[in-house]
């Protein structure tokens, strides 16, 4: 996938400009700078979610795989339905569960889970996708240096050699996730 973004607004604010890229097989791109400089905006345009932008985006990717900064949950419904909308496999299920360690709340309710809880059930359900590309918007928010450790480790296996371009403030998620390039907006 090649990217040329030529520029990106919103309303009359320059959010990024003059920037060129490429991803290709087994690249671990991760995305850094401080808050407002375009990050998640970078993502979303590689991810073919912003198509609003000046620029092209050659050899697009056909089943992106995005953790967005929000877990985007169903509170209401249980932990396992939430996975069921993505999967219908139980034990890919559980495995993914066991993998993040929530193999215990497989019977919670989504909103009886804490924080941290939320966002490696959030982790889990991405794993269960067929992807081309692995697209992570702050993938470790809310998580304690354990659980960073357990997704990391999922993830990874899962991406395989899936290009993966992930959005991070903080420098461990770079060495947990393995960046072969970082990118400073």
């Amino acid at each position: 996938m090649k990217a040329h973004i030529e520029e990106k607004r919103f309303g009359g604010k320059l959010v990024l400009s003059g920037l060129d890229m490429e991803i290709g097989r087994g690249d671990r791109i991760a995305v850094t700078g401080p808050s407002g400089r375009g990050k998640t905006t970078l993502l979303r345009i590689i991810a073919g979610l912003d198509r609003d932008f000046s620029g092209s985006i050659s050899e697009p990717f056909s089943r992106p795989a995005v953790l967005f900064q929000e877990d985007r949950l169903v509170e209401a419904l249980g932990v396992l339905s939430n996975l069921r909308a993505v999967s219908d496999d139980r034990a890919r299920i559980l495995q993914a569960l066991g993998g993040v360690g929530l193999a215990a709340e497989s019977g919670s309710i989504v909103s009886t889970l804490s924080g941290g809880m939320k966002r490696r059930l959030a982790i889990a359900r991405l794993v269960l996708l067929d992807k081309d590309a692995v697209f992570l918007d702050e993938p470790f928010r809310a998580l304690d240096a354990e659980s960073r450790r357990l997704s990391a480790r999922l993830l990874l296996s899962w991406a395989g050699d899936s290009p993966m371009l992930f959005v991070t403030h903080d420098d461990d998620d770079i060495e947990l996730l393995g960046a072969t390039r970082i990118l400073s907006l």
